[in-house]
């Protein structure tokens, strides 16, 4: 079952099914073999995990560089894969709109697109700006001739906002729109969580990995969510491995680090299976 359209199946049928799944954020083709080795049922790109792994910071990678490496991450397995796509790279609803056609050639089961502005100042869109975008790209997904799961996020917490009753009604509106899985990452209250769920119709996801307060994955079901991302979590494990590591070498001389390193054959087995 490798078909674009097999594989977004799966993907909508694992919003539909009881209970919550983990959608794990891989950021290079040899992180999604591993995820998908080990069972994992879809993928999610990580935009700040795929700038990251560029020496970038979020935000700066353009269009064209983010639909390559969807394509890349897409061939690597078997397994459905929804994109971060941040705001769309565009302001405007057009662009939102053309942004999703071209990632959906890419052979993505889904994508996700925010209402972080990207400007300090002014870091979330005005509401009725926020909800043109989101019906743009929902019209943009309902005029392909396949489908694709479209995912809307508020962001507020993320950017110093941790309105509440804003996020739901947001949230709300993404929904009448027309998104199917509705995302606002950064609550750690799961009183917060569990009001949010309540509050609409659509699949809910959240994501765990940030600094803060975690629940584990029956918690989150039971308070009424979905999907359970982790972001760029894994990458900034990754990296902070290495930090970690580089810092043991150069003040205290020591390889210690290489006693927690994955082994080379098990490496190696895990990629023959996808060659």
């Amino acid at each position: 079952m490798n078909s674009e359209a097999e594989r977004t199946a799966r993907f909508r049928t694992l919003h539909e099914r009881e209970g919550a799944f983990i959608i794990p954020n891989p950021w290079d083709v040899g992180t999604a073999r591993i995820l998908a080795s080990l069972g994992y049922e879809a993928l999610a790109t990580t935009s700040a995990g795929l700038a990251f792994s560029q020496g970038l910071p979020e935000g700066h990678l353009t269009r064209e560089a983010t639909l390559a490496h969807c394509r890349l991450i897409v061939a690597a397995t078997p397994l459905p894969v929804s994109a971060d796509l941040e705001k769309g790279f565009g302001d405007d609803p057009a662009t939102v709109a053309e942004t999703i056609r071209l990632a959906a050639a890419t052979g993505l089961a889904g994508c996700s697109i925010e209402d972080h502005s990207g400007d300090s100042d002014k870091p979330i869109f005005d509401f009725d700006l926020t909800v043109e975008r989101v019906v743009a790209a929902v019209e943009a997904a309902r005029a392909l001739p396949g489908d694709l799961v479209l995912t809307a996020r508020a962001e507020n917490y993320l950017h110093g906002r941790p309105d509440l009753s804003d996020t739901i009604r947001r949230l709300q509106a993404f929904e009448e729109a027309g998104a199917d899985v509705l995302y606002a990452p950064g609550l750690h209250n799961l009183d917060d969580i569990r009001s949010l769920c309540s509050s609409v119709g659509k699949p809910v996801n959240v994501v765990m990995g940030m600094p803060g307060a975690t629940f584990s994955v029956d918690d989150l079901a039971k308070a009424g969510v979905k999907r359970i991302s982790v972001g760029s979590a894994l990458s900034r494990l990754a990296y902070g491995t290495v930090i970690n590591a580089a810092r043991e070498m150069t003040d205290q001389g020591t390889f210690t680090f290489s006693e927690n390193a994955a082994s080379f054959t098990s490496l190696e087995n895990i990629f023959r299976k996808f060659n």
